[in-house]
């Protein structure tokens, strides 16, 4: 540990964040540490077992490690460190490696490798992000508010700040983070829906231990084949100015996107500003069971400038006013093929908007409920914002218009054992009087706790589209929470899907590398509206399943991989009695 006096930085809110979105797979050679996959490479053909048994690696049996930071006896409760007018004295920085050797079971020679390998994330760039510096009145939001920034970041496995000493009104705190493997080399692969993805890259997202992010891959899947070159940094020089480049080299077109901005990265932040461009071009294609049944050219401009203002923090509460122009151009051109239903579209909008967001500062940290073993953070209060923007041919537009965005989310914790977690949305324009993409979503997902290790989860997602462009139409199959299904299975200008699960988590951790799980599961959806290929719905589609969970938990990707067996109960004669899944999702 060392004695630190950090600048005052401030955080970015975490943001209330949807569980169901899916990735493409990232399992294989993968992601677990280069250390170890070095030294196994030097090793020969070893196995883990041998390696184990040679101590090498820790235990195949080993059990999660509880690392508490027990509250020394003689500091007050927060309550009484505010209420006396306490004042931080030492901020100490307790910055973990990966493998922790003051465990007995890590202090292993292949452990120690990798740990040397490894770039430790910079004190300087963890004390940036911290909301208090040394003399502040102590203050628990801000500890805990900071706590949350420092478990955003990608390349930590976890953050706790803790008081460990009280004299004559000062208050010394401790702060623990625990790195993760940053450098993901290899091979990934995955199946989903029926289609299988593959790709090779190197990203390294923590470069130089200062917290940015590299990047180059190769992937291909259903749609392409990718090149990709990234960058991001979310804190240039230290500050909270954020930068991220992104250029990909596709088969059927390409991907440029980059964007400067400032945000509100706290509750109490008191401004914002920001530049973004991207274009794209692609060819996509709409599917109805599962097969592609035409194809299209998109291509596609965005622009949007913009700077907000804030109040802060006031009674609990963060009002946040923003004003920006946006340009945005959008072509739809039919590929030359036989019965093509796509019609040509084009669209220029250049308009001025504003926004209003409210948020509340009330938060849930907890474990083991979308992850395995790790501190998660959930937003309890309420999170709604509004954009309104007026484009017209005065502006520059080929259109008058009214474009809006409005999306509310809030939490539920009444009980310890219970959590639920609500959200609602909607986007589109009002064009002459009539709705044009336009998409309205509502969601809730509960969450039961029976016992430390067993849950039970419902979820609901609803989607309904009025006046869909020809790439929002609304898909439904493997790709998208029906797991026994071909991907994009059913197409529709609206869809529900319904899905529980019974989840178990373990403290079985094998050679200390992976968290163990599992979970059984049934999901039922449909869709309706907008059939693309004319022929009767399919009705009511439902599976059950089971399959494993591994938590990456020694990797930034910090994903949870999947490996399920899904069965369908419907759909047409087609579809495979059985539906094996490989793919890596950010939730159990």
């Amino acid at each position: 540990m060392r004695l630190i006096r950090p600048a005052l930085g401030r955080p970015l809110d975490p943001a209330a964040r949807s569980n169901r979105a899916g990735t493409l797979v990232r399992t294989g050679v993968p992601r677990l540490t280069l250390g170890c996959a070095l030294a196994i490479a030097l090793l020969g053909t070893a196995s883990p077992a041998a390696l184990a048994t040679e101590g090498w690696l820790p235990s195949m049996r080993s059990r999660i490690t509880p690392q508490d930071l027990p509250r020394p006896p003689d500091v007050p409760d927060d309550a009484t460190l505010e209420a006396s007018g306490a004042r931080i004295g030492e901020v100490r920085m307790d910055r973990r490696n990966v493998f922790d050797l003051r465990i007995p079971e890590e202090d292993t020679a292949l452990f120690r490798f990798a740990n040397w390998l490894h770039v430790h994330t910079r004190e300087s760039t963890l004390a940036t992000q911290l909301l208090f510096k040394p003399g502040d009145p102590y203050d628990t939001r801000l500890l805990q508010e900071s706590e949350r920034l420092l478990r955003a970041n990608p390349f930590l496995g976890d953050a706790r700040i803790m008081p460990v000493a009280y004299r004559d009104g000062i208050v010394d705190l401790e702060i623990v983070t625990q790195d993760v493997w940053t450098l993901n080399p290899g091979v990934s692969f995955g199946r989903q829906g029926g289609a299988n993805n593959s790709g090779i890259g190197l990203s390294e997202l923590n470069l130089l231990g200062m917290g940015s992010e590299l990047a180059i891959s190769v992937k291909s899947d259903v749609d392409r084949h990718s090149r990709t070159l990234l960058y991001r940094d979310r804190q240039v020089a230290g500050t909270w100015w954020g930068v991220a480049t992104r250029y990909s080299n596709n088969s059927d077109g390409q991907s440029r996107e980059f964007t400067l901005d400032h945000p509100f990265y706290a509750l109490d932040t008191r401004w914002a500003a920001g530049f973004s461009t991207k274009s794209t071009q692609s060819v996509e294609s709409r599917y109805q069971l599962g097969q592609a049944i035409d194809e299209f050219n998109l291509n596609q401009r965005n622009r949007t400038v913009y700077a907000g203002r804030s109040e802060g923090l006031v009674g609990g509460w963060a009002t946040r006013w923003t004003v920006g122009l946006s340009h945005e151009e959008h072509r739809i051109d039919p590929v030359a093929a036989p019965g093509s239903g796509v019609a040509p579209e084009y669209r220029r909008l250049t308009y001025p908007w504003l926004g209003i967001e409210r948020v509340q500062d009330d938060f849930l940290k907890t474990r083991n409920q979308d992850q395995i073993g790790k501190t998660e953070d959930y937003s309890l209060g309420w999170q709604a914002q509004a954009r309104v923007g007026v484009a017209a041919l005065g502006f520059g537009s080929d259109r008058d218009a009214v474009i809006f965005d409005t999306r509310v989310s809030k939490g539920l914790h009444n009980s310890p054992e219970q959590t639920l977690l609500l959200a609602a949305a909607a986007s589109g324009r009002l064009e002459s009087g009539h709705l044009e993409g336009a998409l309205f979503s509502a969601s809730g997902r509960y969450h039961l706790r029976h016992s430390p290790k067993a849950s039970s989860f419902l979820g609901l997602w609803v989607d309904r589209g009025t006046g869909l462009d020809a790439d929002q139409a609304l898909q439904l199959g493997g790709d998208t929470g029906l797991r026994g299904y071909p991907l994009r299975y059913q197409t529709g200008n609206g869809r529900w899907l319904f899905t529980a699960e019974q989840r178990a988590f373990t403290d079985w951790y094998p050679w200390r590398l992976f968290n163990v799980g599992g979970a059984v599961f049934y999901d039922m959806g449909r869709t309706w509206g907008g059939n693309l290929a004319g022929e009767p719905s399919q009705g009511l589609l439902r599976d059950l399943g089971f399959g494993l969970r591994l938590g990456n938990s020694r990797s930034a990707l910090g994903n949870v991989v999947h490996i399920d067996l899904a069965f369908p109960l419907d759909g047409d004669a087609s579809i495979r009695k059985v539906q094996f899944i490989v793919e890596t999702r950010r939730s159990f």
